[in-house]
């Protein structure tokens, strides 16, 4: 029975019974908790709510929906889909538990001759909640169906709200028993990939608060009526109609896998790397297409970020399956006239959604050509150094300036064997939206049009005062507001101010720009949030008018945030007095390779081989803290080049040099280097540094932080407290807490040897059994079963091999099949005398590997691997009886 025949009958059922049919709401509604919508029930809320008087009492639907808390896990597992439809029928104060049972009874087990679904009522189970026992009762005097088929279950599985506040009820499932090949038996509290849930009635009567029923929380009060909500995923019921495996093998979804084969000349079925991309493709195409047609465009943040990265997805999953040209569009086109006969609006809107999805694909597939080699090349160089881990720059890099998302970055990193450093990620976009709120290329105008700054970058460099003074009047000359320049900028604007002379530091050199205020005896207040230069010569203060209004031409006075200059003097500082010390704990061969420092914080890269040892680590810290308490005088001048480098002052990673540079020296010797910056006058007023941690940002390069003034001042209180905090938990002095704690990890690596000594034990102990329950096949023996729960795949190995080695000389077969965290780790042994009979154990795992969707391989001897599909352990344990049996003739 085709999909589109299913929905008809759903609402043709329940319109016979009464009820009004009501067309699928938008995927996008104006409700603030959620996304997109996601059950069934959503449009009619304020009905259930008492809100609105609902305008029929009995009402049926087909509603879209989407989910998007599991996209990583679309095409992964066959169970997971962003887009569904869901069949409902509704009763607002109408009928209620007896009723909506009946109805749902009648539909699924009538003949399809007669317009149901014709599903055997033998095959049926249901569930209800378990402080519900009215249910159980209705299904077994209304429907017939046995108690033993009847299971309760607790609200986590039977109880039903939306997520969030609002209205909610308990539920009853129903099942349909796919048959012992799909799993054991027991109804769905034993196993629900056999018994596979096609429908929910929620009995719709509580208000649920901020903590959910589901949780064993009661609900905060009752609705005003009782009412009817039911859900049936019209692609499981799809699925067991057809007769097919799996939701992307029915009729909607499988001709978007065909058109995925003939685009990109892989076959599905084959390689489970490649299954798992056409599942993708067919999930997100048909999903982008309905989100498209509902008004959704491609975009950076809440929807429309969802559909660029669906598509996004798509495009890559496309590639990597071989395809060399662009896909979208003959994409779009299979779902238009797959899903259109329910959802005609994607045939008359077909050209528009189909422009924007192949618009979003020409522009990702620049990004993805240009930012793949990026990433290709990240990964090499760490894999090269032996590293793990992707440093947090390159991803901020690559979400930056090639518009890779961080979801995108996670995945390829994943499949290439790498972790991401999400925090680092994190901590850089953090910096980049609290410094500009803008891309960080346009802030620093590298590729913007800077024809407008040209008459000001002519006329000389703005003079900078800060060296001096914290405050300068200055004059207006010129306002510029979204890359036009104005005459006037009113309070509430974003303006860029350039001035003829400003205190106020801009950024460079691994120091970020002042904060501070332009201000005038005429009331006008504006906070400076930013100073960046144009042609390393022009001022602009990126700011906001507070008060007032500013005029080119103004008088003003410029003055500078004095608690941020003061932290922003000791953080540069700070810079210079670590990059000094590392250098005498690491020698010369340290070489800066950038910094950034601000109030309170800096960090400094070098490169350097490998991780610092805790004593060069604590060697650092104690040499910059001793250069702070020498209270080193800092002195600065203007000298060329040649006799800067002639004294051996330090040049910025990075920076060109005129030929006259500024030298900044703190304490003689100790450092000397090549700086623009603003800095404390003597080293003392740094205050004290702590070193927060040691990292690698890339191959080669390493990366310190630390704290300074303050900053570092509240970071060693906390640690204190959390010492104190420990030492008092264990019941000794803060001074015993590191050889105490080193006791305890000792005790549990002990405990844990032990704890794997026992399990080890305990697995060989159950070899005798499996020896004991061999069967005989011919001349061979035969050990084919699952293995004992909670076995993973490295005692699996031992525990085939003491089984093989118990059944002596004669020709033996083992094959123990393990269940761990929903895997299935397999491990095939024969005997040497097997193999002579022409049993190997790599053609036994052909024989049951695709039961379990698993793969492997090894020796004739030994064979082994994994599969993602527990559901078909026993399915796999017969084929390969079988196949020993075929062998053994």
């Amino acid at each position: 029975m085709q999909t589109h025949e299913i929905r008809r009958r759903f609402l043709e059922h329940f319109v016979r019974n009464g009820h009004t049919e009501v067309p699928s709401a938008s995927l996008v509604l104006p409700d603030p908790n959620l996304l997109f919508v996601n059950a069934g029930m959503v449009q009619f809320k304020p009905y259930f709510l008492g809100q609105e008087a609902a305008p029929y009492a009995r009402a049926t639907s087909v509603q879209k929906c989407v989910r998007t808390g599991d996209i990583e896990e679309v095409g992964v597992t066959t169970r997971h889909n962003t887009f569904f439809q869901m069949a409902g029928n509704f009763s607002f104060g109408d009928y209620f538990k007896e009723g909506a049972i009946t109805l749902a009874w009648e539909l699924i087990t009538k003949s399809q001759e007669d317009g149901g679904f014709g599903f055997d009522p033998e095959r049926i189970w249901v569930t209800a909640y378990e402080s519900d026992p009215e249910a159980a009762e209705i299904w077994h005097r209304v429907a017939g169906i046995p108690k033993e088929r009847i299971q309760f279950r607790d609200g986590k599985d039977n109880y039903w709200d939306m997520g969030v506040p609002g209205p909610g009820g308990p539920c009853s499932e129903i099942y349909f028993d796919r048959g012992p090949a799909y799993g054991k038996e027991g109804g769905p509290v034993a196993d629900e990939d056999r018994y596979l849930e096609i429908w929910n009635l929620v009995f719709m009567q509580d208000i649920r608060g901020e903590d959910s029923p589901k949780l064993g929380f009661p609900p905060i009060g009752s609705l005003p009526k009782k009412n009817i909500d039911t859900g049936m995923g019209v692609e499981r019921v799809a699925m067991l109609l057809q007769g097919v495996e799996n939701v992307y093998e029915t009729d909607l979804l499988r001709p978007i896998i065909d058109k995925a084969e003939e685009l990109t000349g892989r076959s599905y079925g084959v390689e489970h790397a490649d299954d798992v991309r056409f599942r993708v493709i067919a999930d997100h195409v048909r999903s982008s297409a309905m989100l498209i047609a509902d008004g959704v465009n491609p975009g950076n943040d809440g929807r429309g970020y969802v559909l660029r990265r669906l598509l996004r997805r798509i495009v890559r999953s496309a590639r990597l399956l071989g395809a060399d040209k662009p896909v979208m569009a003959e994409f779009m086109q299979v779902v238009s006239e797959l899903m259109s006969p329910s959802y005609p609006e994607l045939a008359t809107d077909f050209k528009r959604i189909q422009t924007v999805a192949v618009g979003e694909e020409t522009a990702f597939l620049k990004t993805l050509n240009t930012g793949s080699k990026l990433f290709d090349d990240a990964v090499s160089e760490v894999k090269a150094s032996g590293g793990k881990t992707l440093a947090g720059s390159e991803a901020f890099t690559l979400h930056d300036t090639y518009g890779f998302p961080i979801d995108l970055t996670l995945e390829m990193a994943s499949e290439a064997g790498l972790s991401v450093d999400e925090e680092g990620f994190r901590s850089l976009m953090a910096e980049q939206r609290a410094r500009a709120k803008a891309d960080a290329q346009a802030r620093k105008h590298a590729h913007a049009d800077l024809t407008i700054y040209k008459e000001f970058v002519d006329r000389g460099p703005t003079e900078f005062t800060g060296f001096d003074e914290l405050a300068t009047e200055a004059t207006v000359l010129a306002l510029i507001k979204d890359g036009v320049r104005v005459p006037v900028a009113e309070e509430g604007s974003e303006v860029e101010v350039i001035l003829d002379r400003s205190p106020l530091y801009a950024e460079s050199g691994g120091q970020i720009a002042d904060r501070g205020s332009i201000v005038s005896s005429s009331g006008l207040k504006v906070h400076v949030n930013d100073v960046q230069k144009i042609a390393k010569k022009l001022w602009v203060h990126k700011s906001t008018v507070e008060a007032g209004q500013i005029v080119e031409g103004d008088t003003v006075l410029a003055q500078v945030d004095p608690s941020w200059r003061r932290g922003a003097t000791q953080g540069h500082s700070g810079t210079h007095m670590v990059h000094a010390a590392l250098r005498q704990v690491l020698g010369p061969n340290a070489v800066q390779a950038g910094s950034m420092n601000k109030p309170g914080y800096l960090r400094f890269d070098f490169n350097w081989q490998g991780q610092l040892t805790e004593q060069q680590k604590a060697d650092i810290e104690a040499i910059s803290n001793d250069a702070v308490a020498e209270n080193f005088s800092v002195n600065t001048f203007i000298t060329d080049l040649p006799s800067a480098k002639k004294m051996g002052a330090m040049a910025l990673f990075g920076e060109n040099y005129g030929d006259e540079v500024r030298v900044v020296e703190i304490g003689g010797p100790f450092s000397m280097e090549l700086c623009g910056g603003t800095h404390v006058q003597h080293s003392s007023q740094i205050g004290p540094i702590t070193l927060l941690g040691e990292s690698s940002v890339g191959s080669g390069v390493r990366r310190v932080e630390a704290f300074v003034g303050l900053d570092s001042y509240k970071y060693l209180a906390k640690e204190r407290a959390l010492l104190a905090g420990i030492a008092s938990s264990l019941k000794v002095p803060s001074e015993e807490v590191p050889g105490r704690v080193e006791q305890l990890v000792e005790r549990l690596r002990v405990a844990e040897k032990e704890l794997e000594r026992t399990k080890m034990a305990a697995v060989l102990s159950s070899a005798g059994t499996f020896v004991e329950n061999a069967q005989r096949v011919g001349k061979v023996l035969l050990v084919a079963a699952a293995a004992p729960a909670g076995v993973g795949a490295g005692d699996l190995r031992t525990l085939v091999s003491d089984i093989k080695g118990r059944l002596g000389s004669e020709p033996a077969v083992v094959v123990l099949l393990g269940n761990a965290d929903g895997k299935v780790p397999f491990v095939v042994a024969v005997s040497k005398a097997a193999q002579e009979l022409g049993f190997k154990a790599g053609d036994l795992v052909s024989a049951f590997g695709p039961s379990i969707s698993g793969r492997g391989g090894g020796k004739p001897e030994m064979a082994q691997g994994a599969g993602s599909d527990p559901s078909g352990i026993e399915a796999g344990l017969a084929a390969v009886r079988a196949r020993v049996a075929e062998l053994a003739g």
